[in-house]
């Protein structure tokens, strides 16, 4: 569950809110060599400026391919190739884009969410198991039933927090 909580504040990360920041490129998958890889694995990604970020790619011929995908992911973001660097410019954000985003954090969140209850039903399946197998007795069964609820019910309350923030600083202008 502390791995669902990591996993939705990187992908926050990526939800820009009007200033460049690295980490804002790490959803970008570029096709190379035959396989989709990360970002990072093909160029430097870096940030000279508040406004921009610049993508040194290693290898001459991923130039076009690494410009398409970071066109194509989604950010809206518009990357012009200079030689062997893409430089992306970060436009300032909209009330309709921020809007936009905070929708799009939401669905991070629920994703989020769903994985804490799969962990949940996860863990109450093996416990139903082990009683079944007579490990452990019916008593210990709700009682290990109810620590896992309440593990869960503090988790989600977690993630709702985090979205929360994340929501209040993508509409602050």
């Amino acid at each position: 569950m502390d791995q669902t909580v990591e996993v939705l504040k990187k992908e926050f990360a990526g939800l820009r809110t009007g200033r460049a920041h690295v980490s804002l490129l790490d959803p970008v998958m570029v096709e190379a060599y035959g396989q989709s890889m990360p970002l990072q694995q093909v160029g430097t990604v870096g940030s000279p400026e508040p406004r921009m970020l610049t993508v040194s790619v290693w290898d001459k011929g991923m130039v076009k391919a690494t410009e398409k995908a970071i066109r194509d992911a989604g950010l809206g973001l518009n990357p012009m190739a200079d030689g062997q660097t893409i430089r992306v410019p970060i436009p300032p954000l909209t009330e309709e884009r921020r809007q936009d985003l905070t929708k799009v954090a939401s669905k991070y969140a629920e994703a989020a969410r769903v994985a804490v209850r799969n962990v949940r039903r996860d863990g109450n399946d093996a416990l139903k198991k082990m009683e079944k197998d007579g490990k452990i007795s019916q008593d210990e069964l709700h009682q290990y039933s109810a620590e896992i609820q309440k593990l869960t019910d503090d988790t989600i309350k977690h993630l709702d927090e985090t979205l929360e923030h994340k929501q209040k600083e993508i509409m602050h202008v």
